[in-house]
């Protein structure tokens, strides 16, 4: 007995072709799909944590200055006070009073009072700078984020379906 194939057997085996190829693709497609969407996933997160360690340092140095500078502001006040009291004491002593004691000490409370304006001066200019870098932050981020997470590629039911048609034909004439 010989085998015989019949065109509709040859039909048939094509299609099934053709549908087992566009099956594969689909598979492939949907996987590439959610691969890429996990990788993406992981990347937002690593993005994420990053940015907010980022502003943590900043913040974090932001009350390590302030902490200096009323630290600053304290010591100064001490001495002032120190060199106020130390030049009341020697004018007494001396037997000095009047305009020039005043004098010496508005000049101390002058000197303190400019220190503590430049000290807060700075601190102001820093806090401006940090802004600026808070700001330069957060759009690195929004930056990033949109790399990270351009649109996924969703799986082309139609080309897959073309492909395995012109793959179901190309076999069909191959075969018969």
């Amino acid at each position: 007995m010989c085998d015989v194939i019949t065109p509709t057997m040859l039909a048939v085996a094509s299609m099934s072709m053709g549908a087992a190829t566009a099956g594969m693709q689909i598979h492939g497609q949907r996987q590439q799909a959610k691969t890429q969407a996990k990788v993406q996933k992981n990347a937002s997160a690593a993005e994420r944590q990053r940015y907010l360690q980022e502003v943590s340092s900043m913040r974090v140095q932001q009350g390590q200055e302030e902490v200096a500078a009323a630290q600053k502001i304290n010591e100064s006040a001490r001495k002032a006070r120190e060199a106020r009291a130390t030049a009341r004491v020697s004018a007494g002593e001396a037997g000095v009073a009047g305009l020039s004691v005043d004098a010496l000490i508005n000049d101390l409370t002058k000197q303190e009072a400019e220190f503590n304006f430049a000290t807060q001066q700075q601190l102001e200019m820093n806090d401006v700078g940090r802004t600026m870098q808070l700001e330069n932050a957060g759009l690195s981020f929004t930056n990033n984020m949109l790399r990270i997470n351009k649109p996924i590629e969703q799986p082309d039911y139609l080309g897959a379906a073309i492909s395995g048609a012109q793959t179901g034909m190309s076999t069909y004439s191959t075969l018969k």
